[in-house]
């Protein structure tokens, strides 16, 4: 049976504070056939500190002189352009979606925008407060796990667990997050609500540090949907994660990999986020059944493909069947060479020509 697996095409911060740039982001997901399309909802003045410093790639990719906080900045959407640009989604029969960085953006998000799912980035596994505030909303949550062990994944599931289950008057606690999480009604919420995405944090990702193995770490030790959120240069690891299984498959695209930005450089472009969603809609086509029988298709080869029993030489009526003139060549229309070795000295029945099958 096909699964189909849910694109997110990560417009993020791409469109460099842009409502025009935004909105043309958008149409490139639709073109590219994604589920959804989704961008990054913050206030600067609550999610970084004046002086906190940019990663090594947003220094290589930006002013490096720049403070994280200038640069983010430029970057906020107001609630205004939210507005439009999920109307904007509507009107093109894509999915809206963002990641909220701040209580307040889980509010604008859900309460005004009524927005149907929650992205929560690999950054934000270790605010409880924002966590709980998210999974107190009842959204389903696709949570990034970049940066994280297995007891800090851990950690944020019992937040969550928490969240959907207890009423708000319950006070909060580690110890309270972890009995939740141990109950039956905690794990059936996680079930319910929560898919988890493996990611490396770093823009572009090398290769050879993307772990895709660590899927199926996720999957078992948490029984949970898994999916990538990746930031590789290029199409080929979320394929390959489709087909090791990814349920979800999230990755920055831009309109121009060259624009001054954070995260541009580790984007796809129009035609790559196509090519990949082309390329994940023909590996699910290629999933099919576990039972292997001849398909159809195949069936009218087999007699073409397989071979039969046939005469190397002449032979003659009455002559034995030997090693020097019994041979198998194409078609496979005659005796199958699985009766070789029966046929050996039996006497023939009537004359053969060369070439001719048993």
């Amino acid at each position: 049976m096909n699964k189909s697996t849910y694109i997110i095409a990560e417009a993020g911060v791409n469109h460099n504070g842009s409502l025009d740039m935004a909105l043309r982001l958008i149409d490139v997901a639709v073109d590219a056939g994604a589920d959804a399309v989704k961008f990054q909802t913050f206030k600067a003045e609550k999610i970084v500190t004046q002086s906190a410093p940019k990663a090594i790639y947003q220094q290589e990719t930006t002013d490096a002189a720049e403070s994280q906080f200038a640069m983010i900045k430029k970057l906020e959407l107001s609630e205004a352009d939210h507005l439009q640009l999920m109307q904007h989604c509507q009107q093109q029969g894509i999915t809206f979606l963002s990641t909220p960085f701040d209580e307040e953006s889980v509010d604008l998000l859900v309460n005004r925008l009524q927005i149907s799912c929650l992205k929560m980035a690999s950054g934000e596994i270790t605010n409880a407060p924002l966590l709980l505030k998210a999974a107190r909303t009842q959204c389903p949550v696709i949570l990034s796990t970049g940066m994280s062990t297995l007891g800090d994944i851990e950690t944020a599931l019992s937040v969550l667990a928490f969240g959907y289950t207890q009423p708000p008057q319950v006070e909060p606690s580690l110890t309270r997050f972890v009995q939740v999480y141990q109950s039956p009604i905690g794990q059936a919420a996680l079930q319910e609500k929560v898919t988890l995405l493996h990611c490396t944090t770093e823009y572009p990702a090398p290769v050879n540090q993307v772990n895709l193995y660590a899927m199926d770490t996720l999957q078992a030790a948490f029984g949970l949907p898994v999916g990538l959120s990746d930031h590789t240069e290029g199409i080929a690891i979320p394929l390959a994660a489709v087909a090791r299984g990814a349920c979800v498959i999230e990755k920055h695209f831009t309109l121009d990999r060259h624009l001054a930005g954070p995260d541009h450089r580790a984007s796809l472009e129009p035609a790559e986020l196509k090519a990949m969603v082309q390329g994940i809609r023909q590996i699910e086509q290629a999933f099919g059944h576990s039972i292997k029988k001849p398909s159809a298709m195949e069936q009218a080869n087999r007699d073409v493909a397989r071979k039969s029993l046939t005469a190397a030489r002449a032979i003659k009526r009455g002559e034995a069947f030997t090693a020097e003139n019994l041979t198998v060549k194409r078609p496979g229309t005659g005796v199958s060479p699985l009766f070789y070795w029966n046929w050996l000295h039996k006497t023939a029945e009537r004359d053969y020509l060369a070439d001719e099958l048993i």
